[in-house]
């Protein structure tokens, strides 16, 4: 074997050390390489049986109910002040899709006249229909002066019908004569002598108020969860249960 020089000695000793040098370093790129590559995209969690059957369940309503201790219909309630005193009753409560009536001063010549149609006294029925989704309900009252003087009457103002949270108020007919068909008395504050403004009943039977209150309601109204609720003076208010 040729003996080598010095200076191959030298060189072939310089590769030896490069390589080793050199030899980490491409461990550490390659390691480098495999880090900065994409990642796989980590897995979706699928949803337990129980996680996909979740619900929310809507609360219903509450149901309308009757007035609390309302009374049933014909039971009395008393009331009066000062010695006066006087029982108030509800005995009939029925619904009406519609109610006819007639009046005679309503169709009288003078009101004709005043309507520029003078046409002579009409006796025909005119027919009142309540708004959409409504109905008409009639309410018969009764209150009785059963003490030995005059008392005062509560106004039909102050008798609301309450159903499912609301109040209804009564609605007035035309006037005092006003005749509705198969109905035998005439508006309650028309029995009370001032119109629907305040009123008073004197002692006896005969004397009772006695007569119907009109109030357009929902057509869907269940009676048996409505109540007529009526202030009777400043100490007694009444309620009935109206089916």
């Amino acid at each position: 074997m040729p003996k080598l020089k010095p200076v191959q000695v030298f060189l072939a000793g310089m590769k030896y050390d490069f390589c080793l040098f050199l030899l980490p370093v491409v461990i550490v790129f390659a390691l480098c390489s495999g880090c900065t590559g994409s990642a796989p995209p980590a897995p979706t969690p699928v949803p337990t049986a129980t996680q996909a059957v979740v619900t929310t369940t809507p609360t219903p309503p509450p149901a309308p109910t009757a007035w609390p201790n309302a009374l049933a219909l014909n039971q009395e309630a008393t009331f009066g002040l000062e010695g006066r005193n006087g029982t108030a009753t509800v005995y009939k409560a029925e619904l009406r899709p519609n109610y006819s009536w007639s009046t005679p001063s309503f169709n009288s010549p003078r009101a004709q006249e005043q309507a520029g149609q003078p046409l002579g006294t009409q006796h025909s029925y005119s027919t009142t229909e309540p708004a959409p989704g409504n109905t008409f309900l009639f309410a018969y009252v009764r209150l009785t002066d059963v003490g030995a003087e005059r008392m005062v009457a509560p106004s039909p103002n102050q008798f609301v019908v309450n159903y499912d949270g609301k109040n209804y108020a009564y609605q007035s007919v035309e006037g005092s004569d006003v005749n509705v068909i198969s109905v035998r008395v005439t508006q309650y504050d028309y029995q009370i002598g001032m119109g629907g403004v305040a009123g008073y009943i004197d002692p006896g039977e005969g004397n009772a108020a006695d007569g119907f209150l009109i109030y357009e309601v929902p057509a869907t109204i269940d009676l048996s969860k409505a109540s007529l609720v009526v202030t009777l003076d400043a100490g007694h208010q009444a309620a009935w249960q109206l089916g």
